[in-house]
């Protein structure tokens, strides 16, 4: 039978009122995000004044992350991801690759945390005093917990169990996409958000490299099966091409993607050394005692 015609427990039925409730909610928690995030920005831009600490090109960034999201989640993309395994791959490289790397370009930490209540202010702010959040503050601890986090989403929703129950169950579905997205984001705030919160360079290519690595032997194992890893039935009309397509899907883009990114960190980290070396050594020629005229003499001879 083919793949296409096969019953998806969350295509009809009371999947079907599930998934539309799921939609209706993630569609009122991204509008909630977009309100709080415009409402940060305002007040920032009243008080430091337009375009200061959260510029233009970020404010973009984080819009169009959470359009990416819902694009993700609805239309075209739904549809093919209903219809065959590549076609889910695609929707969350979607999510890790584009909308996650928008959202940390975004600098969303500040404004949020501007358009919260004051008493939930002060609760976040007791949070972040507090010793075992003080210590993931670190851009390097928590860039390594970012990436720590991702490689254990990804791999977990591509077993062939958590993928198949996801498949069936709209709220896994729903849970699913929301891991991926938010591990994403987290990852990529430490190589693209404000610059106070960045991790060392270093520690950037090692999160971008360390990171690709276990997504890459996914995608080399989806590809290079002998045989279908996962039930037909959530397989395309050609099982086994279908899962192959998917595999590539991961393991193309997410190579390209971290690699452009690890290579553009690398080039600025090259930069600003070049930058600083002068400043350097001119800090080291004015701490240098003045020389006397002797001994300038006898230096030139």
């Amino acid at each position: 039978m083919s793949g296409l015609t096969v019953h998806r427990a969350h295509g009809s039925g009371s999947g079907d009122v599930a998934e539309g409730l799921l939609t209706m909610l993630a569609v009122a928690v991204v509008c909630l995000l977009a309100a709080g995030y415009g409402r940060g920005v305002q007040e920032l831009w009243a008080r430091r004044g337009r375009g200061r600490v959260v510029g233009g090109p970020r404010v973009t960034a984080f819009g169009a992350g959470l359009v990416v999201v819902l694009a993700a989640d609805q239309g075209p993309v739904h549809r093919v991801a209903e219809s065959s395994y590549a076609g889910h791959m695609a929707q969350h490289m979607l999510l890790l690759l584009v909308a996650g790397p928008l959202l940390a370009a975004g600098a969303a930490g500040l404004p949020l945390t501007m358009a919260a209540p004051r008493p939930l202010r002060r609760l976040l702010a007791r949070l972040r005093a507090a010793p075992p959040l003080r210590r993931l503050r670190r851009p390097a601890e928590r860039a390594l917990l970012a990436a720590a986090a991702q490689t254990l989403a990804l791999w977990l929703w591509h077993l062939p169990g958590p993928y198949v129950a996801a498949v069936d169950r709209p709220v896994l579905h729903a849970a699913e996409h929301l891991s991926l997205v938010v591990t994403a984001w987290l990852l990529w705030a430490p190589v693209l958000g404000a610059a106070r919160h960045r991790a060392p360079a270093p520690v950037s290519l090692l999160l971008l490299v360390g990171t690709m690595l276990p997504a890459s032997a996914l995608g080399a194992v989806l590809t290079f099966a002998p045989e279908p890893v996962y039930p037909l039935r959530v397989l395309g009309p050609d099982p086994l091409a279908d899962q192959q397509l998917a595999g590539l899907l991961m393991w193309a883009p997410m190579d390209l993607v971290v690699l452009v990114a690890a290579l553009a960190v690398f080039l600025g980290w090259l930069l600003r050394l070049d930058r600083e070396r002068p400043d350097r050594l001119a800090t080291d020629r004015s701490a240098m005692p003045p020389a006397s005229g002797a001994a300038t003499e006898g230096m030139v001879r």
